[in-house]
């Protein structure tokens, strides 16, 4: 029974994982927004999720959640700092976002209202705790 649980929560940090990268790439290919750097390393943690998870649950890899876990939080961690620059809790200028370049901090961040560095917060966090739930209750 512990399977089922474990497989569900790495299917739906799976389908999370698949959701983001596809949304990243209709964002930037299909509207033509360029990324900001921030953003870029961002994808760098969130594209290998949708294939080291989606590979684990081919696989039935019962501990691939282990590697969700520390792409989730190191994602997580340029999400909340990018999140602290767009909202000006940290006085850093964001680079490369320049006049001429991508914009980290207007209207082009938004979607829906919500700010793309608080939605990618939020599916990395997402992500970490279902990959933590797949882990539950298994022996080393």
């Amino acid at each position: 029974m512990t399977r089922i649980y474990g497989e569900t929560a790495l299917g739906l940090a799976w389908v999370i994982a698949l959701a983001a990268s596809l949304a990243v790439l209709f964002i930037g290919e299909v509207l033509g927004q360029t990324p900001c750097l921030l953003c870029w390393f961002q994808r760098a943690f969130m594209f290998p999720l949708a294939i080291v998870l989606g590979l684990g649950l081919w696989w039935r890899d019962d501990r691939v959640g282990r590697y969700g876990i520390a792409l989730a939080i190191g994602g997580a961690a340029v999400a909340l700092w990018h999140l602290g620059l767009y909202f000006g809790v940290i006085p850093e200028r964001i680079q490369p976002c320049t006049a001429t370049g991508p914009s980290c901090t207007d209207d082009n961040q938004l979607v829906l209202g919500v700010p793309i560095p608080l939605m990618a917060l939020a599916a990395f966090a997402a992500i970490a705790a279902l990959s933590a739930l797949s882990l539950k209750d298994k022996h080393a």
